[in-house]
This record gives structure tokens, sequence and C-alpha cells, in this order.
């Protein structure tokens, strides 16, 4: 049974005084179901362990290397020396502001696993590749570079994110995502065998409380990787009751 999994990114968003939020999530009961992570900006990583109680902390990225001359990147050994378990890796703003290939995120992803972290990998298509019919094409070929062949469902999270859904409020319809979800489901139980069911497999982009419970309806959704409405407590606690209660 695979366990639910609500995730939140911070993105370049927060100060000290928005631990506050948090810390407000961390004082609500504990889901039974679903398991719950922040990734939060790496100046607030150590501070955000320290008041999340069972809430995990992660990063937004890796670096590949465990160290050397790479002035303003951080590497996996940095992140779980600060308390991260967990790291956000290929997210498309990644992928499209950095240039970031399947190939250096699947360098980062072992880089992760050398840490114990765990690696949330990010696949997902821009409006011009949905448009011109080459969605799953692009989901398969962005799987096969971006995760090594050791990963496992322990070690290894699969969030679809569409581009096009990123903060514009925009979301696919339910058999879009359906039909997403089930590809990377089939996509990983044919190169791994059964492991390949043990993955958790997350829905994000433009995930609110109002939409919540509708995605979590869809097969093979495992939860979320909720961008802005993880900034807010009380908005990420509605989503993260909704993926409990699915």
């Amino acid at each position: 049974m695979r366990r639910k999994l609500a995730a939140g990114n911070w993105k370049m968003n927060g100060l000290g005084a928005d631990l506050a939020e948090l810390e407000r999530l961390a004082a609500a009961p504990a889901p039974s179901q679903t398991g719950r992570l922040i990734c939060p900006p790496a100046t607030l990583i150590s501070r955000a362990t320290l008041v999340a109680g069972d809430i995990a902390i992660g990063g937004q990225d890796c670096h590949a290397a465990q160290s050397g001359a790479h002035t303003g990147d951080i590497s996996a050994e940095m992140l779980a020396d600060c308390g991260a378990s967990a790291v956000i890796l290929g997210h498309s703003e990644r992928r499209e502001d950095h240039g970031e290939t399947d190939a250096t995120v699947a360098a980062k992803v072992a880089a992760a696993w050398s840490e114990g972290l765990l690696a949330v990998v990010c696949i997902g298509e821009s409006l011009a590749q949905r448009d011109a019919g080459e969605t799953l094409a692009l989901i398969g070929s962005q799987l096969a570079g971006s995760l090594p062949d050791t990963a496992t469902g322990a070690n290894t999270v699969i969030a679809y994110e569409p581009i096009w859904a990123i903060g514009t409020g925009r979301i696919p319809t339910l058999e879009q995502i359906n039909e997403v979800h089930e590809f990377i489901r089939t996509t990983l139980t044919d190169r791994f065998g059964g492991e390949g069911h043990a993955f958790r497999i997350l829905y994000g982009g433009s995930v609110k409380p109002e939409n919540a419970s509708e995605i979590f309806s869809v097969a093979n959704v495992d939860g979320a990787l909720v961008g802005g409405a993880s900034l807010k407590a009380d908005d990420f606690q509605a989503i993260i009751d909704a993926l409990d209660a699915a």
C-alpha cells in the first residue's frame, strides 16, 4: 500500500517570519494516511526542522557533486547536514531556467540517494508539446533519462507537473490527468517490474483546496506537489485533509 504524500514547494518565497505558517501546520493533528513534506528555500531549512514536528523538510535542488567550485550551489550532503530528508529535482523551472537535461537530473538523483535523501523527480510537458500531441512521448523520455536503474519506491517519488498548469490556475481535465498517471505507472512497471507499483506519483500544477478532492479521486494520483497553496497553513491543510480522505 503506497503511503500518500502532500509535498509543498515554497520556491523562492519565505523569510524567517513565514515559518509561523509551518508551525501552525505542525500543530494540526497528523493525518493518518498521508505523509507531509515542505521544501522551503535553502536559507530556511535548518530553522524549519526546529518547528516542523513530524513534517519532513526538503530542499528544492542539489548539485550532483559532493563539493567543489560551484558558487551558489548546494550539495545533497549539505542538505542532509542541515536536516533535510528529501529534495525536489528536475522541476520544470530548473529545466527551463537553468537548462537542466534528463542526464543532469539523473546525476542529481544519484547524489541525493547517496546521502539518504528521497528524490522527488519532476516531469511534465509544455502547452506547445501538449497541443502537438507529444505529451506521452515526452513523459516517457523524461522518465527514461531522469531515473537511474536503481530507482525504487522507497528512494524516489515521481511528480507530474504539466508546465502550462503551474501557477496559472489552469489544470488538465481529470481524463488528461488519468491518462498521464496511468502511462507513468505502466512505464514504471514495464521498467522496474513489481517495484513499479511502489512508486508514488504526485500531481502538481495549480492544486488548491477547491479542486483537490477531484484531483485525488483519479487513479494513480498518490498525492500532490503544491506550490503557492503550500505557503499558507490553512490552504495546505485543506489539501492535506482532502488527500487523507481520498
